[in-house]
Parts: C-alpha cells; structure tokens; sequence
C-alpha cells in the first residue's frame, strides 16, 4: 500500500507565502514524476507544477517566477514553496506521485489527502 501524505498549507494575506509538502510512503519500487495539483471552487482540478526524477520542471503559467518545487529522491518526497501569494492561488493542492510498485508493474498514479491554502486579506 502506498500512501501521499500532505503537510502545510494554511491562512496567508496577498504576497505572502507557504510551503508544501508531501511524503510518499509504502511499497514504492520505482518513484516517476510527481507534481502537485489544485483545485479551486467550482473549477476543475489544473497541474500546478511537475518534476522528473531527473529534476526538469515545468510550472503553469499562473505560477511561473512564485512557485518552486523541488523532491528528494532519496525519501520520496516533494514540495511547493509559494511566494507572492494571490487571492487565485486559494484551491484545495494536491500532491500525485506516478509510481510502480515492483518491478513487473505498471505506473499508477496516488494522490495526497489535499491541503487548503486561502489567501485572504
């Protein structure tokens, strides 16, 4: 069984920042990209960012220059330092891992519990 657990997230006014951070545990063979998702009310659910296991990134344009998001693979872990914060930013993020289990599965995707962050004055 694998789990992605969250951490952080939380209240912060505009131009403020937050960190997030997600752990994955569990039978993990072989660890791809992972990335982190939001979704806001009423909207649909948008890649936020994504790092390879060899480091490339990609961000969405909203986020471009105010997030950054780094993993250690050693611990399978990610996270999503956020800075500039913008009453748009405010969604419920999720972290997703793309994972196999042992060496004659396939990938699958999990996904974090989903963490608030509100960007509020």
């Amino acid at each position: 069984q694998v789990q992605l657990v969250e951490s952080g997230g939380g209240l912060v006014q505009p131009g403020g920042s937050l960190r997030l951070d997600c752990a994955a545990s569990g039978n993990i063979f072989l660890m791809g990209t992972m990335a982190w998702f939001r979704q806001a009310p009423g909207k649909e659910r948008e890649l936020v960012a994504d790092i390879f296991s060899t480091g490339l990134t990609n961000y969405a344009d909203a986020v471009k220059g105010r997030f950054t998001i780094a993993r250690d693979n050693a611990k399978n872990t990610i996270s999503l330092q956020m800075n500039n914060l913008k009453s748009e930013d405010t969604a419920v993020y999720y972290c997703n891992a793309d994972l196999k289990v042992s060496r004659f599965s396939t990938y699958q995707q999990y996904w974090g519990q989903g963490s608030q962050v509100t960007v509020s004055s």
